[in-house]
């Protein structure tokens, strides 16, 4: 029999080094990213790598909580939208899509008025 301590020892060896070079391949793509398009846009500094690593962490913080399985949320969230919209009449889905319109339909649209 395996000991299930030794296993999940061996788990944490093999986790380490994958999820630093997740880490490093992250902190490079906003690197790439941040670099190629904001200096010529919004005339934004250059970032470095660890600057990089920096605004990931800062955004995951205040967008991203560190929860674990933050999608299940938005998951939650658009099962109660479907299941609504699949127990409304015709009329109130009526009523839905023009209070839509009311509220949303100007973006990205102009208006013919």
């Amino acid at each position: 029999m395996r000991n299930g301590k030794f296993n999940r020892g061996w788990k944490f060896v093999f986790f380490l080094p994958i999820a630093a070079l997740i880490i490093a391949i992250l902190g490079y793509v906003v690197m790439f990213l941040w670099n190629w398009i904001l200096p010529e846009v919004a005339h934004a500094g250059r970032l470095n790598f660890w600057q990089a690593l920096g605004l990931l962490i800062l955004c995951r913080l205040l967008f991203g909580n560190f929860k674990k399985g933050g999608g299940q949320h938005f998951k939650e969230r658009a099962r109660g939208m479907r299941e609504k919209w699949q127990n409304m009449n015709e009329e109130e889905r009526a009523r839905f899509k023009e209070e839509y319109k009311r509220r949303c339909g100007g973006w990205g649209h102009r208006n013919k008025e």
